[in-house]
């Protein structure tokens, strides 16, 4: 297959987020250089009428093709395009029973568990429940922790685990981990008895495609 021309891509971005981090690592693994757009969530740029346009849901990333059809939006979709587009280094596994463990996985972290964490759920906390700081932290402590201590006990548990998330290869399942292990240490949250998964970020951080993705490398980011 014909590697796609990204030359009039690009995908609207912010260093912090989860989502956008994703779609980052999957660029750079596929040797995919693509212009970032930056929407900056704490100014409200999500909420601008023409990215709206784009996206009714106020979110990033959204991945702008250079042609008249809508952006992709939703990171795990724009993954799996990505990987049918240009399907090397492959995202997942060849057999259907492997790529559904890998999108199980993927789904527990992108969408049972990053979704409690992320702005609009803060600021919902903080003007109908009067969430402060430290309420928002126990918030985001308890839900991370929820979520990656559950994929702990099939990562340790289950056969397909092994170097990384399944088998000895990056695919979308570690990519989803490391998101949200990335914004633990964002947000200095510790997780305690996550074995498995530090294992398997350390693997994935070791991986320029991830560590070029930190969200601390990235515009926009605090220094010091």
């Amino acid at each position: 297959m014909q590697r796609p021309d990204v030359a009039h891509w690009s995908l609207a971005a912010f260093w912090r987020t989860s989502a956008t981090y994703r779609v980052r690592v999957a660029l750079r693994l596929k040797d995919l250089a693509v212009a970032e757009k930056i929407v900056d969530l704490d100014a409200g740029e999500q909420h601008d009428p023409a990215f709206l346009r784009s996206n009714p849901m106020a979110a990033i990333p959204a991945l702008f093709l250079g042609n008249d059809q809508p952006p992709l939006t939703q990171s795990l979709a724009i993954l799996e395009y990505l990987d049918e587009v240009a399907p090397q280094p492959p995202l997942m596994p060849a057999t259907p029973i492997d790529r559904a463990r890998v999108r199980s996985i993927a789904l527990m972290l992108a969408a049972d568990t990053h979704p409690f964490i992320v702005p609009r759920v803060r600021r919902r906390l903080v003007a109908q429940f009067g969430a402060d700081d430290a309420g928002w932290r126990a918030w985001q402590t308890h839900w991370l922790s929820t979520g990656l201590q559950a994929v702990e006990k099939r990562l340790a548990s289950e056969a397909g685990t092994g170097r990384f998330c399944h088998g000895d290869t990056v695919t979308l399942a570690d990519i989803c981990l490391a998101s949200l292990a990335v914004v633990t240490r964002v947000f200095r949250i510790t997780v305690p008895d996550i074995p498995t998964i530090s294992r398997i970020f350390a693997e994935c951080e070791a991986m320029p495609a991830f560590a070029e993705s930190d969200p601390m490398r990235q515009p926009g980011a605090p220094t010091g």
